[in-house]
């Protein structure tokens, strides 16, 4: 279930957010746009359902979604995605989900989230720039799966297949849309290519 986005303008965009010399504004930037971009795959198949409008002319049939959208970002590099979402679905609700490695046990632990009421048969669209160990992709789901949605999708800037592993080993069915499938892991569980810490990078934390 994994798609792999290959647009011209979104590979543009990633090879602007990997140099080193980019700075947080134009990492921002990019990052909102390129996300702008994904929206329209990771939507495709979404179900419409049609109502009749008038136009200055004539009358005729409009469309819109049968399902509401909930957008949920991890906390805290997804934010970064969001807007970019949100331009093409200003009608989707937001939740939020907050997790920290456990430096022990290296497991992703949940300390906070936040969902709309009517997430309950919903399609949800996770939103994490990095695939990476895929555990806290993961957790996520787990926790999303609470509430009872319709479905669940992944858009990610970046994978890698150690992640991929995990997640298609944890549930196979579910969608992942991606930019890119870097080539490993390091030691540290930084993305390799990749582009350095997201979250870093978004806020200009370092």
């Amino acid at each position: 279930m994994l798609k792999i986005i290959n647009h011209p303008l979104i590979k543009m965009k990633l090879s602007r957010m990997r140099d080193k010399h980019t700075d947080s504004f134009n990492f921002r930037t990019n990052l909102l746009e390129l996300s702008q971009l994904m929206s329209y795959e990771v939507t495709k198949d979404l179900k419409l359902s049609t109502f009749e409008i008038e136009t200055p002319l004539a009358k005729t049939f409009g469309y819109k979604l049968i399902t509401p959208v909930i957008l949920v970002p991890i906390l805290r590099a997804g934010l970064g995605m969001v807007d970019g979402f949100k331009l093409m679905m200003p009608q989707a609700a937001i939740g939020h989900i907050g997790l920290y490695r456990d430096e022990k046990t290296k497991k992703p632990i949940e300390y906070y989230c936040k969902m709309p009421k009517r997430i309950k048969g919903a399609d949800v669209i996770l939103l994490d720039p990095m695939l990476a160990t895929g555990h806290s992709i993961v957790k996520a789901i787990q926790i999303i799966k609470k509430y009872k949605p319709k479905s669940i999708r992944i858009a990610c800037v970046l994978a890698v297949p150690e992640g991929l592993k995990v997640l298609k080993k944890y549930d196979n069915s579910i969608k992942i849309f991606t930019c890119s499938v870097d080539k490993y892991l390091n030691k540290n569980s930084y993305i390799i290519p990749g582009l350095g810490d997201a979250g870093d990078r978004i806020f200009g934390t370092k």
